[in-house]
């Protein structure tokens, strides 16, 4: 994928003033693009006059950078202990099995990439699935189907 330069470089103005906003531009960034790509680093770099490895310390410390694209929809199955104890490793391994892919990883179509998350809060709805930002508690494989199913059908209207 090749990155928008203009409009890159508008994101970089927007922050270039502002001292310790490294976070917040990267935040922009891939909130354009899905992830942040190895150009946008580049650019970035040049345009703050910083070392690339300094932005990938930021980019590699934090959980919320992805450094490869993502899915359209992004599915996120709790391990926190009452998940885990309620059948959030089986849901895990449900999905994985059904999408094709493992966790960390995005489907070939680029429709779905599946994470596992420690604990979303959500301790007395386990075991609990997050599919982009609709949360489904006391999961089921039939409701997961449904979810997923349901993901993918919001999605072509959008």
């Amino acid at each position: 994928m090749s990155i928008d330069i203009l409009k890159t470089k508008k994101l970089i103005k927007k922050y270039k003033i502002k001292k310790g906003a490294l976070i917040p531009l990267l935040q922009d960034i891939q909130k354009e693009y899905g992830y942040v790509p190895k150009e946008a680093v580049e650019l970035i770099a040049k345009e703050l006059n910083i070392l690339p490895i300094q932005i990938y310390e930021v980019l590699t410390f934090y959980a919320q950078f992805y450094l490869e694209p993502r899915g359209k929809h992004t599915i996120k199955v709790c391990q926190g202990t009452a998940c885990h104890v309620m059948g959030g490793k089986e849901i895990l391994g449900y999905i994985s099995n059904k999408l094709g892919i493992k966790e960390g990883e995005t489907t070939k179509d680029g429709m779905f990439s599946l994470e596992r998350v420690a604990c979303l809060g959500c301790c007395g709805m386990a075991p609990v699935v997050v599919i982009d930002d609709n949360f489904y508690g006391n999961c089921t494989y039939q409701k997961i189907d449904y979810a997923i199913k349901k993901s993918i059908t919001e999605g072509e209207k959008e």
